[in-house]
């Protein structure tokens, strides 16, 4: 993970939106995202169950980042193309995170999600043969945006996430089917694109 912040979103995009979605969020949403400042990293991740479902994560310097200045003033003047893509967004899940722990370096290919609310302490991120990284962000609160009015103004958002990557997807898993969390929504996805600042 670069940086200390992020952000972290997970949605669906309908069948019939979804070349159209992945071109805009290839050619401008994501290059417009990590040429603000303090952007380090941004990937996008693909369902490997469900290709219909995405998630998506924005790695910063430092929270501030994520607050103040350019990145507000672009969520709350969103393109055309950007204004006409936030329709085709479906169930979801938007939070503004700090980093709490972990370990790894680079891009996996397999990423797992999990999304939960501890119970009294945070869980340590698994170590495992095929795992090459693994990061526990916690919530924060973030302001209304333009763009979440454009989406219904119906985000939801994170307690805790544990996000878990590898070369290898059954590893990968087995990390994740170890970890003793009641009640978290877990996700498995592969890279679709990843993209740093010019």
């Amino acid at each position: 993970m670069l940086g200390k912040a992020a952000v972290a979103m997970w949605w669906d995009i309908p069948a019939d939106a979804r070349a159209d979605w992945e071109e805009w969020h290839t050619v401008e949403h994501m290059p417009e995202r990590v040429g603000i400042p303090g952007f380090l990293r941004g990937t996008r991740w693909v369902g490997l169950r469900d290709p219909g479902t995405y998630f998506v994560l924005y790695e910063a310097a430092e929270l501030g980042t994520l607050t103040t200045g350019p990145y507000l003033e672009r969520l709350n003047n969103p393109t055309p193309w950007s204004q006409r893509m936030m329709a085709h967004h479906k169930n979801m899940v938007r939070s503004l995170c700090v980093v709490r722990g972990g370990y790894g370096e680079g891009v996996p290919y397999a990423m797992a999600t999990v999304r939960f609310s501890p119970a009294s302490h945070l869980p340590e991120p698994p170590r495992r043969k095929g795992v090459t990284c693994a990061y526990l962000l916690k919530g924060q609160a973030g302001a209304p945006t333009a763009e979440q009015k454009m989406r219904g103004g119906t985000d939801k958002s994170i307690d805790c996430a544990l996000l878990v990557g590898g070369y290898d997807v059954a590893g990968v898993e087995a990390a994740v089917a170890e970890l003793s969390l009641p009640g978290a929504a877990v996700g498995l996805y592969r890279l679709g694109f990843s993209l740093g600042p010019k």
